[in-house]
């Protein structure tokens, strides 16, 4: 690929991928597991999690690990409550999560500092162990994703996503790195198939909007794919767990705009079945991503090799195609992947 070619920089974070994942796996393990062994002596009864934008959706990813794997309640926080209204809460046992590519954000780094100071454990999970939000929390996990450039968050997201999984699996007791063994390459399959999703976004070039859905651990998936799409290829598109689609929102699916469904092979997918039923009853241009098994009566799919691959762990391979997705139809639309207008690689909210 070409220097100047757009799209550069995102298409060049992508394929580096699989190498961050086995540097995850083989440097970072040991320093997760040991920060987990600290919080888990400290023994917190619920969990809060705090990010912004892509870090928000691996912190939806965190919220159903640490419900399903520890059964611990988990919040997703409303920073501003601390922010713009100065609220105090009282936060002793709890463990506060605060997941950040940059970790420069003032409002991450405000609330976290509220939070050490209202009695809570404190957790950066960041790209950049330097940050202020690092230096604002007890403890902090570096995900080894090196620098990333592109506009558009890819690596980080990933590993986040798998740097959050060892974290889990260390505070259950468990070594994590041998179920995410064969995540690498995986990885690389997936990003070998390229042509193959361009000829899926030229089914999409001309979108005006699109409806993303899931369930459990693929609804994360479903967000962060929308996310990616808005923010590269200006498309609307709402993401909406399966269940939530089917309070209102299905009412607005027909055969003209595209719906994608995320379907991870295990407990989620089986929920979202009944979902994809009725899509389809209702004509709706359907593109599938999970198991083969999956795609059948399908307008599109791409099918994942998800065999041995818990289901905790597929969303870390599930948004790899999607991220292609939308890198491709960016550019079918004459656009530059690496320059979402008004947009910076640090956004400074308060």
């Amino acid at each position: 690929m070409s220097a100047t070619q757009p799209g550069r920089l995102m298409f060049t974070e992508m394929t580096e991928q699989p190498s961050v994942l086995r540097r995850l796996l083989s440097q970072g393990a040991r320093p997760i597991a040991e920060v987990a062994e600290q919080i888990a002596a400290r023994r917190p009864r619920f969990v809060l999690l705090t990010g912004r934008g892509t870090s928000d959706n691996a912190a939806l990813y965190a919220k159903y690990l640490l419900e399903i794997r520890l059964g611990l309640p988990c919040g997703l926080t409303s920073m501003s409550t601390t922010t713009a209204y100065g609220a105090k809460p009282d936060l002793a046992d709890c463990l506060v999560i605060a997941v950040s590519q940059s970790g420069g954000s003032p409002d991450l780094v405000a609330s976290t500092t509220a939070a050490r100071e209202g009695g809570a454990i404190t957790l950066a999970v960041t790209n950049n162990p330097d940050s202020p939000l690092a230096r604002a929390s007890e403890f902090a996990i570096d995900v080894l994703a090196g620098p990333e450039q592109a506009l558009p968050a890819t690596k980080t997201y990933t590993a986040e996503l798998l740097a959050l999984y060892l974290l889990v699996a260390a505070l259950a007791g468990e070594d994590g790195t041998a179920a995410a063994a064969r995540l690498p390459e995986l990885a690389e399959r997936v990003l070998a198939r390229q042509e193959e999703v361009r000829t899926l976004a030229a089914r999409y070039r001309f979108a005006e909007r699109m409806v993303l859905t899931s369930r459990g651990y693929g609804y994360p998936t479903a967000r962060e794919a929308a996310l990616k799409l808005m923010e590269t290829s200006y498309v609307p598109a709402l993401a909406y767990s399966g269940a939530d689609l089917l309070h209102g929102p299905l009412a607005m699916v027909d055969n003209v705009s595209p719906v994608i469904a995320i379907v991870t092979d295990g407990r989620g997918g089986e929920a979202l079945r009944p979902v994809l039923d009725r899509l389809r009853d209702r004509g709706a241009d359907l593109m599938v991503v999970g198991p083969e098994s999956a795609l059948a009566g399908a307008s599109a799919g791409f099918a994942l090799p998800t065999e041995g691959l818990v289901e905790e762990l597929q969303p870390i391979l599930e948004i790899i195609p999607l991220q292609l997705l939308a890198y491709e139809v960016t550019r079918a639309r004459g656009q530059d992947p690496d320059a979402p207008r008004a947009l910076a690689k640090v956004t400074e909210t308060r």
